[in-house]
């Protein structure tokens, strides 16, 4: 059974709280129609830039803006990978604005398959995989962390959901999204598309528990300028199975 242990420290818990004023007074604020629609826009945008870039995507601000506008029917990977990210995250706060409740296998499986179309095989688009898959250094290419055995990707996945909705009510909310983040990671659920989903998967979490940062600002631009603490943070290394014995 799923139960990670973790520390609250003064500092943390200062942090929480200040965030989830600022949140509440940002989507508190009455914008008129015209200007919430380009804040929305311009938070997309830099979102889809900066999630990429975690990845390596090289491509800088200004062309994920052009990209955006113009939207290329033959896209290159790298531009595939920014309109995907920002398909996903339009069609995540449709959900969001009609009170989608599932929160699920069924809903990743829809955002991994949204980001990753396109760009990999059509059987290991939009499903949990079925293969052993490791996870490399962008840098040097090695090998850093092998995740659990495709065998046992379900099992804890249901893990993971079981133990989100038993504290959605008990445990902060952000709290709860550093869980779901960190687990995501350790699990990778799928062969490709990992970071980018966990990241969006988290957005949906917050969002269903009252923290919507959708609409007026990007938590992974946050990420992605403070990149090497983001991976030191969240990012696994070794093997699953030797960090699960300690």
């Amino acid at each position: 059974m799923f139960n990670p242990k973790y520390t609250i420290s003064n500092n943390l818990l200062a942090n929480i709280k200040r965030i989830s004023l600022i949140i509440s007074e940002l989507n508190n604020q009455n914008f008129s129609r015209i200007i919430l629609l380009d804040l929305e826009r311009r938070a997309r945008t830099i979102s889809s830039y900066s999630s990429t870039s975690i990845e390596g995507n090289p491509l800088p601000l200004t062309e994920v803006k052009q990209i955006l506008k113009d939207k290329p029917e033959n896209a290159r990977d790298s531009e595939k990978e920014v309109l995907n990210y920002n398909k996903a995250l339009i069609e995540l706060d449709a959900l969001i604005k009609i009170g989608h409740k599932d929160f699920d296998v069924k809903l990743i499986e829809q955002i991994q398959q949204t980001i990753t179309e396109g760009l990999i095989e059509a059987h290991r688009c939009g499903h949990i995989r079925r293969e052993p898959v490791f996870v490399n250094n962008p840098k040097t290419g090695q090998t850093v962390y092998l995740p659990p055995d495709h065998q046992e990707v379900d099992v804890l996945l249901n893990e993971l959901f079981v133990y989100l909705d038993e504290n959605k009510n008990i445990i902060d909310p952000l709290i709860l999204a550093g869980i779901l983040h960190k687990q995501f990671v350790v699990i990778h659920p799928f062969v490709d598309g990992n970071g980018r989903t966990t990241r969006l998967v988290t957005k949906i979490l917050l969002a269903r528990m009252g923290l919507d940062t959708f609409r007026l600002f990007s938590f992974e631009n946050y990420y992605n300028k403070n990149v090497s603490r983001y991976f030191q943070e969240v990012g696994v290394l070794g093997n699953y199975y030797d960090i699960k014995i300690k």
